[in-house]
């Protein structure tokens, strides 16, 4: 049942009011749809600060987006390696140092299918360690930031949920005895959806004013895979971008932005293209499988985590 609120063009960057005055943290933001996002943020006047492992990369991103909209435009950068949770510590001690408001922190970097097994310097699985652990870490950090101005958190998920064992491995979460590049995948992306509807319930218990969403870009011309994939996936992932399969980062980029601004949106949802497979079509609600929010491995998959980041939200 294709979702019709936002009629039959789905959500687009039309709806979008004047943002003055807010402010986004976006993760993973000098290329792809987190670099789209912020060009569609900024075109209506918001503030962005991008959160990336790459300096040189993130002060070319930062010119470009100047250049297009001003010299004055709010954008800027602090580096952050999600990988390494020291590293998440620092940039968010820098970021409660120098950005006195978050309207929304957009959880939008990842690194996919890597071929062979890599642990981080916290010792974890590299999936998993980055997509997970370091968004966890990083969104408890700044949570009390983001409640000043009863904000949001945006985590961009993948249809890559669906796929796997459709759970969390916890009795081996780095996969030491049948590591594959997808299954691992899976679980890091399901992890943080896991992760964010175990926040939508907390936040609720404790009677707190911000709201969580969870949102997927479809199939998107983006360097995801071209980065972090092994040979064959990003040879396959380079002919099949060349298709009408995949749209464009910017297309890729709606849902998150969506999230990010639209008001009226359900929190257990699942947000992004409506169309064939879901992989591109109208952006709306899309199909959302209980899987996703099992409650004792939510629960557990919480505990796990402030465990292995150090860090415990106190909700």
């Amino acid at each position: 049942m294709a979702d019709t609120t936002f009629g039959p063009q789905g959500w687009t960057p039309e709806r979008l009011e004047n943002l003055a005055g807010k402010t986004f943290l976006i993760t993973g933001a000098n290329a792809g749809a987190g670099f789209q996002a912020a060009r569609l943020l900024l075109k209506k006047n918001a503030k962005v600060v991008m959160l990336n492992r790459s300096a040189e990369k993130s002060a070319t991103a930062v010119q470009e987006l100047k250049s297009e909209f001003g010299a004055d435009t709010d954008v800027s950068f602090v580096r952050m390696d999600l990988s390494e949770l020291a590293s998440v510590r620092s940039a968010a001690e820098e970021v409660l140092k120098t950005v006195p408001k978050i309207d929304a922190l957009i959880c939008n970097a990842a690194i996919a299918q890597v071929p062979t097994q890599k642990i981080t310097v916290d010792g974890f699985e590299s999936q998993l360690g980055t997509n997970h652990y370091g968004h966890f870490l990083l969104c408890g950090l700044l949570f009390n930031r983001i409640e000043q101005s009863q904000g949001r958190i945006v985590v961009v998920a993948s249809l890559g949920y669906n796929m796997g064992i459709k759970t969390i491995q916890f009795d081996d979460m780095n996969w030491d005895e049948n590591y594959s590049a997808n299954p691992v995948y899976s679980q890091s992306k399901l992890a943080q959806m896991m992760f964010a509807y175990e926040l939508q319930d907390k936040l609720d218990a404790a009677g707190k004013a911000v709201q969580v969403y969870v949102c997927h870009p479809g199939a998107s011309a983006t360097s995801l895979i071209s980065t972090s994939g092994g040979l064959m996936t990003r040879s396959l992932w380079w002919l099949m971008s060349k298709t009408p399969l995949v749209q464009s980062a910017e297309k890729g980029a709606y849902p998150e932005v969506m999230c990010a601004t639209e008001n009226g949106l359900d929190q257990r949802a699942l947000y992004g293209p409506t169309g064939r497979m879901q992989t591109g079509g109208p952006v709306g609600k899309g199909t959302l499988n209980p899987h996703a929010y099992d409650k004792n491995v939510m629960a557990k998959l919480w505990t796990v985590s402030e465990q292995a980041t150090g860090f415990e939200w106190g909700l």
